[in-house]
């Protein structure tokens, strides 16, 4: 039943990297639970996949989609804009009740906060006698 239902696909999906691609996407979809379009008849998941393919009774479309953002490792997010970051630093200052500061002037470079100096000996512990 295979060899037939892959020659059938090919003429759907001519190459047959991407008719693997898009099988192996689809028969991962029916083991998570997505409905099937064909009857079982006994057979595995990735055949299911392929006979699908090969009766058209899936889009294509969506199934490449759907490869293509489950391979993406890189979600892209959209970042504040300065303003809004201004905006947000100087209302968690204003919940702390510390004065902001001014952000730096255009060429100019921001200044890093000074940190306490700690010394090793203030760090280490005396052992007590007890």
């Amino acid at each position: 039943m295979a060899r037939v239902t892959v020659e059938d696909c090919i003429e759907r999906i001519p190459n047959r990297f991407d008719l693997v691609m898009l099988a192996g996407q689809r028969a991962r979809e029916i083991s998570a639970g997505a409905p099937i379009t064909v009857e079982r008849d006994n057979d595995k998941n990735p055949v299911i996949a392929l006979r699908e393919i090969a009766d058209e009774t899936v889009e294509l479309e969506n199934l490449q989609e759907a490869l293509i953002v489950s391979q993406q490792k890189h979600v892209e997010f959209d970042l504040p804009e300065e303003d809004e970051v201004i905006e947000l630093l100087e209302s968690e200052s204003n919940l702390a009740g510390v004065e902001p500061e001014a952000p730096p002037a255009d060429g100019e470079e921001a200044s890093e906060p000074e940190m306490p100096q700690m010394r090793f000996e203030d760090a280490v512990e005396e052992p007590s006698d007890d």
